[in-house]
């Protein structure tokens, strides 16, 4: 009790020294971006209104939008040197935008205004590029199954802890409950992770080569990549992308079918699982499940990042204020109570410990059991932010449905995507 105490204290001092003294105030205007729902801009105004009774001499003029067009504008500000002072970023957005870790200010460079101790090396290590801290990461993020329990207790079947009873799943979901209801649906971009979740674990590679500029697989490796989503598909684990797509192009979690049932579960990032949940018809929730695992492997696969970053834009003229704004949002009490979880489970750690003693961070939400069990499940292969790139995503989802429409083979198709995504590779990383 008494070293959390005293490192209570210490952390305190450490938000008290970085402030400057009166003598050195002066008015200083920042612009903060961000993207989101109306409840995320309601708790990042509240948090900014905040900040601005605690830094009398700062004002922050917020630039918040939907989710629609922020990084086109984004990177034309960022072009022109005309971008906000403080950003929120995705993780992915890195290799485009600060491909040698220039892009954003070195957060590193700002530590006495930043207590960066709160959050694991491992997170700050993702966005870190060419040794330079590209900002810091407000949540991590990972892609796990989540079932509903009442589809699958109709099932009759505990939920797959392998690659082979997830197969087998299929089958028995179509043999009890029909040709409509399978026990998981995937998006391609859900598809995609989960598919690589399987070759990470048979065979121990990290899926871009980024010294070549080009993917690691074999052609025969590809080909098995795209024969295990024909095989999914095929044995009714997963409705095809051709019959996902003929449900129009509403979110996946506001369609019929996973509202009343008919989609069994998901493989879904954690920190956005509670919509999801939301949407099932009572009395059915959804429920973590094991990640499936090949027999022998010594790395899940799990495709965990930040969920994203706060960044100070490079061509701020006060880095120092905008590093007190961030902070301030991710560590202390008033602003982690004004954010609460709507920007995922905080990775802070004063943050988490804040919000677990008030019981906002329950151990029973979908959400944290799934970083609980994220953090249990083995890993050695990082995965490549250039794999979440959105054009090799939306390629990906444009090849399952040329097999799904019988327009190429899977072996056609695997060649294609290779040449086209190795093409896209050499452009983004040149």
């Amino acid at each position: 009790m008494q070293k959390k105490v005293l490192a209570g204290v210490i952390s305190v001092w450490l938000l008290v020294a970085a402030m400057p003294t009166l003598a050195q105030q002066k008015d200083v205007e920042l612009r903060m971006s961000w993207w989101g729902g109306n409840s995320r801009h309601s708790v990042t105004l509240k948090a900014l209104a905040a900040f601005q009774k605690h830094y009398p001499h700062i004002k922050v003029k917020a630039e918040y939008t939907g989710w629609d067009g922020h990084l086109a504008r984004l990177t034309t500000q960022i072009a022109g040197n005309t971008e906000p002072d403080v950003l929120q970023v995705n993780w992915n957005w890195l290799p485009k935008i600060s491909r040698n870790g220039t892009g954003f200010m070195d957060m590193y460079q700002l530590q006495q205004d930043i207590d960066l101790e709160q959050f694991p090396q491992s997170e700050l290590d993702m966005v870190t590029i060419k040794g330079k801290l590209n900002g810091v990461p407000v949540s991590s993020t990972a892609r796990l199954f989540y079932y509903n329990t009442q589809t699958w207790q109709k099932a009759g079947i505990d939920y797959p802890r392998t690659w082979d009873e997830l197969l087998a799943a299929g089958r028995t979901f179509r043999e009890k409950l029909g040709e409509r209801v399978y026990p998981v649906v995937l998006e391609h971009q859900d598809a995609l992770a989960l598919l690589r979740a399987y070759m990470v674990q048979k065979y121990n590679i990290a899926e871009i080569d980024e010294d070549k500029k080009s993917f690691a697989y074999s052609d025969e490796q590809w080909v098995e990549f795209f024969s295990l989503y024909k095989e999914m598909v095929d044995a009714h684990v997963m409705p095809s992308a051709k019959e996902f797509a003929s449900f129009g192009h509403s979110n996946m979690y506001e369609k019929r079918p996973w509202i009343q049932g008919d989609w069994g579960g998901t493989y879904m990032w954690n920190s956005t699982i509670s919509k999801y949940a939301d949407n099932l018809t009572p009395p059915a929730t959804l429920a973590l499940g094991p990640h499936p695992m090949l027999p022998g492997a010594i790395d899940a696969g799990l495709f965990n990042k930040p969920s994203m970053l706060f960044a100070v834009g490079k061509s701020s003229r006060h880095p120092r204020e905008a590093a007190q704004l961030i902070n301030f949002l991710l560590n202390s009490d008033e602003g982690v109570d004004s954010l609460g979880l709507e920007r995922g489970i905080p990775l802070s750690k004063v943050a988490f410990a804040r919000l677990e003693q008030a019981d906002v961070i329950k151990p029973e939400l979908p959400a944290v059991a799934g970083l609980e069990l994220a953090a249990k499940l083995p890993k050695r292969v990082v995965v490549s932010p250039y794999f979440d790139d959105p054009q090799i995503v939306a390629l990906f989802g444009e090849t399952i449905q040329s097999i799904d429409y019988g327009n190429r083979s899977v072996q056609e198709a695997a060649m294609q995507f290779k040449r086209d995504t190795n093409r896209i590779l050499r452009r983004v990383m040149r």
